[in-house]
């Protein structure tokens, strides 16, 4: 049998926001992770408690407050929860080389052919083990489901997760031959895939629980759905899924965007904010070791329209001063007739190449650069190697220190005047 499982971390942001701060998000039971109270910000994660008044993900914080008035509300610790999922899966990678990130705080394993690795213990002890393992490092509490095929394995997780009110032990295990037994324990909306558009349809003909639609023949589907999302539906019922496990998916894209708690009309205001996101994606990027060719800024205004403009460089760029001054350039540019006050500013960095150590900066490109005619030049973007051995030199002051440690400082383009500002090509 395969033997596929979904390591879902439990209440992933929620634990970590209490993890940074045990005075404060830790000592409130009613907790809801994603931004302050008045801010336009949504909920990320909120406590089993808070959940217990309607609370849910994706709703916006004031409505939320509405619900539960006397929740604590803190924003994202973003960096420490990067660092928590990188931590959770050094230890799965322990146990495995086919682990596949599906989210920040979920992934899934293959575990297929390593019975005798594991001295044919039962799979159950296995994931117990795999609990205790990331407990020991990292604090936090991992729900673990396994079955035959990633589909199984997620549902199967989500009945392990032990929310108030339940037996669940963090286990749960759909043997091969039990699949269809606990399918029927569910109803179409739990299965990943079947949307509320498409639940509503199932209803309309009287398909609302796995076992409805188990209980049609297929004809009768084909009619009602068309026979696509007949199809579909059927082998999601059954529990069938083809998907394999793919350890190395490369990601397309690091981006840090924020919602401000007012529209920001000062210019000097806005780009000090794009700077800090600018710096805080630069990080992300070499958490991940890879280095970006393209830099993209998004502002979106007060009226809800979007622009968006990206510069591609030849050589790729990693150092909080070359993207800072990507994202100022591109920034400048966008604003350009169109002043409204902004709502929403993101930068994100895309087209990625694997991260370069000194020396192989020193042989490709120089290992002389610097900026405003300091030294030889880095090719289009500016960067120095000083520029790269400093914004490392940050991130480890930061990990040492916390996030909040070494604040980014004015915009590279404004402190060479406006005349040293660069023009997007």
């Amino acid at each position: 049998m395969s033997r596929i499982l979904l390591v879902d971390a439990d209440a992933f942001f929620v634990a970590v926001a209490r993890a940074v701060d045990p005075a404060g998000a830790g000592a409130a039971p009613l907790l809801i992770v994603g931004g302050r109270p008045g801010s336009r910000g949504v909920v990320c994660s909120a406590s089993y408690e808070t959940r217990a008044f309607g609370v849910r993900s994706g709703m916006p914080i004031s409505q939320a407050l509405r619900l539960c008035p006397a929740a604590t509300c803190v924003p994202v610790p973003r960096t420490a929860c990067a660092d928590t999922s990188r931590a959770i899966r050094r230890v799965l990678d322990g146990f495995t080389p086919l682990v596949e990130a599906a989210s920040i705080d979920e992934w899934y394993l293959d575990l297929s052919g390593t019975e005798a690795l594991y001295h044919h213990e039962p799979i159950a002890e296995t994931a117990r083990r795999i609990r205790d393992e990331v407990f020991t490092p990292t604090g936090m509490r991992v729900s673990i489901g396994v079955g035959p095929n990633k589909l199984v394995a997620k549902l199967a997780a989500e009945r392990a997760k032990p929310k108030p009110g339940t037996e669940a032990t963090g286990v749960y295990v759909v043997e091969e031959a039990g699949v269809l037994t606990f399918m029927q324990t569910l109803a179409l909306g739990d299965i990943p895939g079947i949307g509320p558009k498409l639940q509503e349809k199932l209803a309309s003909v009287g398909l609302v629980a796995v076992r409805d639609v188990l209980e049609s023949d297929a004809a009768s589907l084909a009619r009602w759905l068309g026979r696509e999302t007949a199809y579909r539906v059927l082998r999601k019922a059954r529990g069938e899924s083809d998907a394999a496990v793919e350890p190395r998916t490369p990601a397309k894209q690091v981006s840090r965007e924020e919602t401000f708690d007012r529209d920001i009309a000062d210019a000097a205001l806005l780009r000090r904010e794009l700077q800090e996101l600018a710096h805080r994606v630069a990080a992300d990027l070499r958490s991940d070791h890879l280095e970006a060719r393209t830099v993209t800024v998004k502002v979106r205004d007060q009226r809800f329209a979007t622009r968006t403009m990206s510069r591609t460089f030849e050589a790729p760029i990693a150092s909080d001063p070359a993207i800072a001054a990507a994202a100022d350039d591109l920034l400048r540019a966008l604003r350009e007739g169109w002043s409204a006050p902004v709502r929403l500013a993101g930068v994100a960095l895309s087209n990625f190449a694997p991260a370069r150590d000194a020396e192989q900066l020193g042989i490709f490109d120089g290992g002389h650069a610097g900026v405003g005619g300091v030294g030889g030049s880095a090719g289009d973007s500016g960067e120095s190697l000083r520029d790269r051995e400093l914004s490392r030199a940050v991130d480890r002051v930061r990990e040492k220190f916390g996030d909040t440690a070494i604040r980014a400082g004015a915009p590279r383009a404004a402190a060479l005047g406006e005349k040293g500002a660069r023009k997007p090509r």
